[in-house]
């Protein structure tokens, strides 16, 4: 198992988007453990406008305005862009209020920032979250692969398996997106932990938590109430089911507490070929010993521990 030093070093690439959102509340409420060196966004769940102003609200909601903000890239690497704003809202933070943040996005684009700090870390001390699309940060690995060793780990938001997709019936969102930088990213040989359907499905905002969450009282708790109640009326996740899944925030609960989750090794391949499972991530969990691999993939989730951390990170 991972262990993580008492403050582990991390840039967050996202495309707010509701769960990025409740994620983004998570990393920048633990300062103690997670040493942010700046936000990316991407083009995804919304517009590359909407995810760098949305990742800009949240930041001041959780006063952490020492935290830069870096918008990146503004459609996939190869594919035409697809969004999600049927699930995210048309401003993509579901109902929540929206203005525009006092601090600015910083003036550097994402890939050199995403390059550049890499480069000045020492190897193997800075982890990557992704929790959309993977543009950005195939691009940084395209462009410099002496970013390579400088990284820790990927925890990546991305992938099914034995759920099927939640987009087309083999591929996830993230995934879907944009395959070709997954495939990228899921070929660089680093350490990878990739959080998809098969684990997230089990991290439902079920009322009774999200209740919980609306008596804590702080404006960062509200909002993410809100968020997960916004979600949770949604047709597909609408009473009798039992809530909207939690998707984003399981990369930094894994961080934060690696016991929460249950990984196993696996071969993680992409597809980006096939009109029909474009997107589909192929994982295989029958290893051979002559071929060894640094990818674990997600199989089950400690929902209660993890409501349980935000409720103690939110408050």
């Amino acid at each position: 198992m991972t262990t993580h030093s008492a403050t582990q070093k991390l840039i967050l690439d996202c495309d707010p988007g509701v769960d990025d959102a409740v994620a983004l509340l998570l990393a920048l409420g633990s300062p103690r453990e997670l040493g942010v060196l700046g936000i990316t966004t991407v083009a995804g769940n919304v517009g590359p406008g909407l995810t760098a102003r949305n990742a800009r609200l949240i930041r001041e909601l959780a006063a952490r305005e020492d935290v830069p903000i870096h918008a990146g890239c503004e459609r996939p690497l190869v594919r035409p862009p697809v969004d999600a704003g049927d699930f995210h809202g048309q401003s993509g933070l579901g109902t929540l209020p929206v203005h525009e943040p006092r601090a600015p996005l910083a003036a550097q684009h994402a890939v050199p920032f995403i390059v550049e700090t890499l480069l000045r870390e020492p190897v193997g001390s800075v982890t990557l979250v992704i929790t959309g699309p993977m543009t950005n940060v195939a691009m940084a690995m395209r462009i410099e692969p002496r970013i390579l060793p400088r990284i820790r780990e990927i925890v990546f938001m991305g992938g099914a398996r034995s759920i099927g997709g939640n987009i087309t019936a083999s591929a996830e969102y993230n995934i879907y997106a944009d395959p070709h930088a997954a495939r990228v990213v899921c070929e660089s040989g680093l350490p990878i932990v990739a959080l998809g359907l098969d684990a997230t499905h089990q991290v439902r905002a079920t009322q009774a938590r999200i209740a919980a969450l609306r008596t804590l009282g702080s404006a960062r708790a509200q909002a993410a109430a809100d968020l997960m109640a916004f979600s949770s009326s949604l047709p597909p996740y609408r009473a009798p089911e039992p809530g909207a899944p939690l998707h984003d925030p399981c990369t930094i609960a894994y961080l934060l507490k690696p016991a929460l989750f249950t990984l196993a090794p696996v071969y993680l391949n992409v597809e980006t070929d096939s009109a029909l499972t474009l997107g589909h991530t192929a994982v295989e969990f029958r290893l051979e010993a002559a071929r060894p691999t640094a990818t674990r993939w997600a199989t089950a989730a400690d929902a209660d521990g993890i409501f349980a951390l935000l409720q103690e990170r939110l408050a």
